[in-house]
């Protein structure tokens, strides 16, 4: 009602709508984990996790371009950084494939 002008007193929309045998729509809880979470693993040595994250951007002429990056969890050295307009799951892999050899 507020919304197209009409100011009405909560009170007496609220007998209004006990009146009509109205409900108000509650909103859902917050849903909480059932069970108990493993906790993360720290990785101990280098190179025996890695994460990876892709970035998109848009340039200047519009053209949007993706980098990925990828991190080593224990020392937190960005161990590679690809930039290109698309990047394909096969050339993500001969990526990583790379990464692995060296």
């Amino acid at each position: 009602l507020r919304r197209e002008g009409l100011v009405v007193n909560h009170k007496k929309l609220f007998r209004l709508y006990r009146e009509e045998k109205l409900a108000v729509r509650r909103r859902g809880g917050r849903k909480r984990a059932i069970g108990t979470r493993a906790p993360m693993l720290v990785p101990l040595r280098p190179d025996e996790c890695w994460s990876l994250d892709f970035v998109s951007d848009q340039l200047t002429d519009g053209r949007r371009f993706r980098i990925l990056a990828v991190v080593d969890d224990c020392t937190r050295q960005c161990l590679a950084l690809i930039v290109d307009t698309s990047l394909s799951g096969m050339r993500v892999a001969r990526e990583l494939d790379r990464l692995i050899t060296e």
